[in-house]
């Protein structure tokens, strides 16, 4: 007999010994008193104070969006249905695309169940569509671009990351007269560096290329109305394909894209990922649409964010703990240690009630490990020191490297 249970205890055991097996923490969040949360791993139930949270503006949490939310059950239920070719286009969700496609300034938008989905589906999609393409890759681009656009099955070539000579160079090897398309991300998760959008949209210009931009942690966040960095540096018109989320910024589950009606039209016809999955529910889809509406038209929230990282990261500069610094909200605090990077997590949540959750590979190149923290406006003076003075704490205990980086790893 074949054990087959010894296959997977094996690839798990493997996982272990590179020092990157994750244990979840079992959280529940407390409704208008983010960022704090209940820790149910422990038995004494704990109250901890979240740093690593993606809804970043605390969105999950507001008023509004709960309430727009909770109507929505109210009025039509929990459930889709099932999937839009099925059950039907559900109002609530008819009504977001709406609103997305008027934030970014395009023709149509169309909502999936996550992030995740949009970008494989609607990558692979168009590498299927449109043919003979080229893709071109940023180095660093999300696991879900990466497999849409080797789903697709195109030829591809990977660019360094960021790097516009690399990037031509790579552009100038193919037949300007063959179709290409350029995938790459606003602002990059685990580093928080931001690409040089109007570089790489002047590339596709001159040899012919569409554009597919990944602005999931961006949305909400920047620009005017929190278009993204698309909108903050007047580009929004330049990029054939705007993808975004609803689960970080706008605190709620689902992920679109946005661009000209033909295009949309393609995608909704073609992707399986889109075509077989059932429709965000219409308490998720009203409670996006608040949070949208909400953050077009108020500037607070973005703000009070922006202050907090910015006293965070001087804080950390004063006791000369580690990061990547960068021109976003997003602050990697390097350890650069699989194992100690895990027990640092683990003696912030046990000994402090503060919960960082470890990066290690793949998520992040090995050497490369972290802490990635992620201030919101509603993090206080007071969570600040505390969290500040366990870093001290834990780092002198563990003899973690305090090396500067603001040299080379800087963004």
């Amino acid at each position: 007999m074949i054990n087959y249970d010894q296959f997977f205890v094996n690839a798990v055991d493997k996982v272990k010994e590179e020092g990157r097996y994750r244990q979840f923490t079992d959280l529940a969040r407390q409704a208008g008193a983010f960022p704090a949360a209940v820790n149910h791993s422990d038995q004494a139930q704990k109250e901890v104070v979240i740093w690593c949270s993606n809804d970043y503006l605390g969105m999950g949490q507001h008023e509004d969006v709960i309430a727009a939310a909770r109507t929505a059950m109210q009025t039509m239920g929990m459930g889709a249905g099932g999937t839009r070719n099925i059950a039907g286009n559900n109002h609530a969700v008819v009504e977001l695309e709406r609103e997305l496609a008027s934030l970014h300034g395009k023709e149509k938008a169309l909502a999936f169940v996550c992030g995740y989905v949009a970008n494989e589906a609607t990558l692979s999609t168009l590498s299927l569509i449109i043919p003979d393409c080229v893709v071109f890759s940023d180095q660093l681009n999300h696991a879900s671009m990466i497999q849409g656009i080797r789903a697709g099955k195109a030829e591809r070539y990977i660019f360094k990351h960021n790097n516009v000579e690399h990037l031509e160079s790579l552009l100038k090897s193919v037949d300007i007269d063959r179709p290409k398309m350029i995938a790459f991300e606003s602002v990059y998760s685990m580093d928080g560096d931001i690409a040089p959008i109007k570089e790489i949209c002047d590339l596709a210009d001159k040899y012919n290329a569409i554009t597919y931009i990944d602005e999931v942690h961006a949305v909400g966040m920047y620009g005017p109305h929190g278009a993204g960095i698309c909108e903050q540096q007047g580009l929004m018109d330049r990029v054939t394909i705007i993808q975004g989320t609803l689960a970080k910024a706008y605190g709620g589950m689902g992920g679109y894209i946005a661009a000209n009606a033909q295009l949309i039209d393609a995608i909704r016809s073609y992707a399986p990922g889109f075509i077989f999955t059932t429709a965000l529910p219409p308490s998720v889809a009203a409670g996006a649409l608040a949070s949208v509406q909400h953050l077009r038209a108020s500037d607070v929230e973005r703000k009070g964010q922006q202050e907090r990282v910015s006293r965070l990261k001087s804080m950390l500069r004063q006791c000369q703990i580690p990061f990547l610094d960068n021109n976003t909200h997003i602050v990697p605090v390097m350890v650069r240690d699989p194992n100690l990077c895990r027990q640092a997590s683990e003696i912030l949540m046990e000994e402090f009630n503060i919960f960082v959750q470890h990066i290690n590979f793949p998520t992040v190149p090995k050497g490369t490990e972290r802490l990635r923290i992620t201030p919101t406006p509603l993090h206080t003076d007071e969570m600040m020191e505390k969290l500040v003075d366990a870093l001290i704490e834990v780092f002198d205990r563990l003899q973690i490297n305090k090396q500067s980086l603001q040299s080379s790893e800087s963004a």
